[in-house]
This record gives structure tokens, C-alpha cells and sequence, in this order.
């Protein structure tokens, strides 16, 4: 679905004279969740660069093997806290059809993840097994889970939800594994939460990573602490939409500086590990989530222009169409293995360092998608899933 800017306008102004309804959405939610994508695409075709075209790339830009944190590990659940944060922004309470519409959206966002997950299978069904889960296919139950909490829980009971969830998680990772494999959280697979996906799954065989220590990083009880952090962002969410413009920076960052040294601090005893979603993630993801959120809020909302020139621009586009982006890259993302792509990485691989080299074709990809996203954010399109 396409709607058009001045459509979206009419309603965000017919809807305001609801008390239920939504507000516009902030800047600073639009910046940082076209932050979030960009990052997930510069980090996906870096991927491409390392495993595909065997080029070297900044550690950084590549997911930890298992427990530890990269730059690469941040922007995912940084776009999941997003969605949680745009719900009470884009939901209004009282409308009968409110909860079609959102088992209508939650439904689209898992086929269209199911097909982008099997892209390869669908085109060749020898290729290898399917895969069950996948990016969007998260998104979509997360999304639909706390959109339906949001509109049945206050905030207090939400908050005691999102609480008990992490606090419970903890111990069910540490259930013997279903598959007999000896439990260690600190040893990738070895847990209950992955051995569930082996079990579910055929024994590993349609999940992300194969094999008996098999998993799937957007696997099924993974998803539990993935709709807690989802409510974190609705809390987030209605926090902000209650408070002045700029006014809600100094709570928000404490509030984030708080979940960051929680956090930490659980990491101790329950590593933190982005491949089962583990809640000492969940804090420390969240918390550095809210501290830029804070910063982009302070800085951008209540001003009447924003700061940051094209830069700003550029995350604006990408947020203002996130999924839109990111089935654009999943559908175009063997093009940073082109020969014609890989001209610039050839070229200069003998005169820059290795690492810098491999970004050049990856910077020229992403340029293309910010290309598309700023023409759809000129002609005022904006792609509904």
C-alpha cells in the first residue's frame, strides 16, 4: 500500500481530534529508525563482502559469533525498540477495526518475510530446506504482540510484563536441552532456546545455522524477549507522547543509562548473546537505544527545521520508508558480489588498506538504496506493509 503524504496529513489531523488518537509521529523516532535500517543494510552487505567475495572487513561491522557485543549486534534490536516506541505514535484506542488492521499487518509482514527468508528455495526447491523464521518474519510478531497489549494493558501492567519476561527467561535457557546436548550459555547452541528450534525445525535442518548445535537467531522462544523489548519501546512510546517536546531527554537518558548498567551487570551470570535474544541484551540494546534516542530528541523535536543537512535528509528518507528499504536490499543484495560493483575494491585494494577497500563497494550499494528512498520521500510516497 502507497500513501500519499497529503492523505497521510489529513488523517494524522482528522485523527487529532480523537483524544485516543495518535500524534504525529517525532523526528527523532524517523531518525533513528532510519538509522536502524541503514545500519542493518551496511551491515548485511558487509557480510556479502566478507563470506561471498572473501574480503577483509572491520570486526565491528560483522555479528559476534556468539556471547559479546559488536556494532553489527546494535542495529537490529535498535529498529525492534522502534517499532515498540512508534505503536502508542501510530495507534488509536477505541476504533472497532483497530484489531483487524493489526493481524492484517502482522500477517503481511510474515509472508513477506517468509518469501525474502526463501528466495533461493522458492526459485529452486533443491537448493537446501527452507527457513521457517527470519528478520521481517520478527518484526511482524513482535509488532502484533505489543500492538495488542498496547491496546488491552495499561502502562503499568506492560511494564510488569516486560519485566517478568526477562526475569523468566533467564532460568528457561537454563532447561536441559531437548535434544539431550550438554547446556552451556556461554558455548553457541548449547541451550535450551536452541535446542528447541532443532527440535521444531527437523532437527536444525530449517534454521539459520545447521547442524546438531543448530539454531535459528529469530527462532521461536527467542521471540519471547524480543516482544519484551518491543514493549520497552511502547513504554518509551507513551512516555513521549506525554511529556513536551525536548522535555522527555533527561528521564529518557537516565532511564536508558539505567538499563545499560543493568544490564551489564546481569551479563555476568547470563551473557550476553544477541542469537537467543538473551535479557541481559535486551537491557544493554535498549539502554544504548534510549540514550541515542534521548540525544536525537533533544536535538531535532520542537525545532522548525531539522539539523544535519543531507545526512539527516538521507536518514529521514530511510525512515520514513524502513521496510520498504530493507525488502529492497533483501531482494537486491547479491549485487555487492558484481563484478561491475566490485570494480572499486579491486582497484584500490593495492593502495588502501584492505578494509577500507571492501567498504567502497558497500558505500556504493547503499548509496543506490538511499537513491530510491529519497525519490519515494520526494514524490511523498510512503510504502504501508
Amino acid at each position: 500500500m502507497i500513501a500519499h503524504r497529503s492523505t497521510v496529513q489529513g488523517d494524522a489531523q482528522a485523527a487529532g481530534r480523537l483524544s485516543s488518537a495518535p500524534r504525529p509521529r517525532l523526528v527523532s523516532l524517523d531518525l533513528l529508525r532510519g538509522l536502524a535500517v541503514m545500519g542493518m543494510i551496511l551491515v548485511n552487505a558487509a557480510a556479502g563482502m566478507f563470506y561471498s567475495v572473501k574480503a577483509p572487513v572491520f570486526p565491528l561491522l560483522l555479528h559476534a559469533s556468539w556471547s559479546g557485543l559488536t556494532l553489527a549486534d546494535l542495529v537490529f534490536p535498535a529498529f525492534l525498540m522502534m517499532v515498540g516506541v512508534a505503536i502508542p505514535f501510530s495507534i488509536a484506542r477505541g476504533r472497532a477495526d483497530t484489531v483487524g488492521r493489526i493481524g492484517w499487518r502482522t500477517l503481511r509482514l510474515l509472508l513477506i518475510g517468509f518469501v525474502l527468508s526463501n528466495l533461493y528455495w522458492f526459485a529452486d526447491f533443491g537448493s537446501g530446506a527452507w527457513r521457517l523464521f527470519g528478520v521481517l518474519q520478527r518484526i511482524g510478531l513482535v509488532y502484533g504482540a505489543c500492538a495488542l497489549l498496547y491496546l488491552w494493558l495499561s502502562p503499568r501492567v506492560l511494564a510488569i510484563v516486560a519485566a517478568a519476561t526477562l526475569l523468566l527467561y533467564w532460568p528457561m535457557t537454563l532447561l536441559p536441552a531437548a535434544d539431550g546436548l550438554p547446556n552451556d550459555l556461554w558455548v553457541r547452541g548449547h541451550n535450551f532456546v536452541a535446542s528447541v528450534d532443532r527440535v521444531l525445525l527437523g532437527a536444525g535442518n530449517h534454521n539459520y545455522v545447521k547442524g546438531p548445535e543448530g539454531y535459528d537467531p529469530e527462532g521461536l522462544l527467542g521471540t519471547l524477549p524480543a516482544i519484551a523489548h518491543g514493549l520497552i519501546g511502547v513504554l518509551i512510546g507513551i512516555f513521549l507522547r506525554t511529556r513536551p517536546e525536548r522535555g522527555a531527554s533527561v528521564p529518557l537518558a537516565a532511564a536508558g543509562a539505567a538499563m545499560l548498567v543493568v544490564g551489564l551487570a546481569c551479563s555476568i551470570g547470563f551473557p550476553i548473546v544477541k542469537d537467543i535474544w538473551s535479557s541481559s541484551f535486551v537491557l544493554v540494546t535498549c539502554g544504548l537505544t534510549s540514550l541515542a534516542l534521548a540525544a536525537l530528541h533533544w536535538a531535532v523535536d520542537g525545532r522548525d527545521h531539522v539539523p544535519g543537512g543531507w545526512p539527516a535528509a538521507v536518514a529521514l528518507a530511510f525512515g520514513s520508508n524502513a521496510i520498504a528499504a530493507y525488502v529492497l536490499h533483501m531482494v537486491t543484495s547479491d549485487m555487492i558480489g558484481w563484478d561491475l560493483m566490485l570494480l572499486p575494491y579491486r582497484a584500490t585494494l593495492g593502495i588502501l588498506p584492505g578494509q577500507v577497500a571492501s567498504l567502497l563497494p558497500v558505500l556504493i550499494y547503499m548509496a543506490l538504496i538511499a537513491w530510491a528512498m529519497m525519490w519515494l520521500r520526494r514524490k511523498g510516497w510512503f510504502i504501508k506493509v
